[in-house]
């Protein structure tokens, strides 16, 4: 993975991404800090395809899927039947 400086990632991204093309990833940093990477399109779908779980993943799991948090009913008033 090669190490883009922000400032050479702007003033060549088009570089940037014809290396992400032909390399793989690209790690962009930020004052010698880590900041993004840029990934080829696949890679990303492939990724994001693992990270969700399938509906069947989701109906077979044993914990719940979480408070719906439905409001008590109060004890207002409520307004009379109209008579017909």
């Amino acid at each position: 993975m090669r190490h883009w400086p922000v400032q050479d990632a702007k003033a060549r991204f088009s570089e940037m991404l014809d290396a992400c093309a032909a390399e793989g990833a690209q790690l962009v940093t930020k004052r010698g800090v880590e900041a993004a990477v840029l990934v080829p399109v696949d890679e990303w779908k492939r990724l994001n395809a693992r990270s969700r779980p399938t509906l069947k993943e989701l109906l077979l799991q044993d914990e719940g899927r979480g408070d719906l948090g439905i409001p008590n009913r109060g004890n207002g008033r409520r307004r009379p039947m109209p008579s017909l």
